[in-house]
């Protein structure tokens, strides 16, 4: 793929998952070509389908939450409570919940083989980060990795905007509140 349209499916892919963080997984096809600079036709010869894009959208995040938690593992040893905190942090930016919607697109059965791999991976790697700050009493037994991130994912599910005027700081006081009640 040539470094122009790479950068567009990159752009494309970028305002997918930030619209349908912000709007859902049924946000229009249009709004996200316009967000993207770029005319209906190209965003479908980058994604021929809604659920390629969804799909796409869903590999992106779970890659970044895969790399979170590697990230909090190849350093928990040194400082597992920074380790532990710094993971929390970063899965509360990743805008779970365009994940959330991009997978409610279609039912568990139906999704590729890809995007399952992809969903277990990066389980498996917050499993481990788990198991990790467990061992070191950070964090409560009971707690299992798709609890943790579909609630995360709640949280930080965008508010309309008369609650987000009302409350501007409600993310992150929700997200602190749950940290808290992670803590061993």
């Amino acid at each position: 793929m040539r470094s122009d349209a790479a950068k567009r499916r990159a752009t494309i892919l970028h305002e997918a998952r930030r619209l349908f963080a912000e709007h859902g997984g049924s946000v229009a096809l249009e709004a996200i070509a316009e967000a993207s600079g770029v005319g209906i036709a190209t965003l479908y010869r980058n994604f021929a389908t809604r659920a390629e894009l969804a799909d796409a959208v869903a590999l992106d995040i779970l890659a970044d939450i895969r790399a979170a938690a590697g990230a909090g593992l190849a350093v928990v040893d040194d400082a597992a409570t920074a380790a532990w905190d710094d993971f929390l942090t970063r899965l509360v930016g990743l805008e779970l919940g365009a994940l959330a919607d991009a997978l409610a697109l279609r039912a568990p059965a139906e999704l590729t083989a890809a995007v399952r791999q992809a969903q277990d991976d990066a389980l498996g790697e917050v499993a481990a980060l788990l198991a990790a700050a467990r061992a070191r009493g950070i964090v409560r037994a009971e707690l299992d990795p798709v609890e943790l991130v579909l609630a995360i994912g709640m949280i930080t599910r965008p508010q309309p905007a008369a609650l987000q005027a009302r409350a501007p700081h409600l993310t992150a006081r929700l997200a602190a509140i749950f940290a808290a009640g992670l803590r061993a």
